[in-house]
């Protein structure tokens, strides 16, 4: 019996791992598309920061961006540093 929920439990956690995995991958690919100007959902070059929040320029960007064309609203935090002379996007 315990090593049936022993083995459940494995299942579980590799698939949420493996899960996470894929989203970060679909995340950075929007990023890319996005820090390009193009709407990773629509591919037009609509796309605008909405909102920015940020703690400092040491701190994590909160940045909110949006298609004018079909809506699309994603959310990124990205870390800023301004060692290398810019912060952030």
């Amino acid at each position: 019996m315990n090593f049936y929920l022993l083995f459940f439990l494995l299942i579980i956690i590799i698939g949420s791992i493996v899960s996470y995995i894929y989203f970060m991958k679909e995340k950075k690919a929007q990023l890319m598309a996005i820090e390009q100007g193009i709407c990773p959902k629509c591919t037009h070059p609509t796309i605008e920061i909405i909102d920015q929040r940020t703690t400092g320029c040491s701190g994590p960007k909160m940045i909110t961006f949006e298609c004018r064309h079909c809506k699309y609203i994603s959310t990124f935090h990205i870390s800023g540093s301004c060692n290398s002379g810019r912060c952030g996007v």
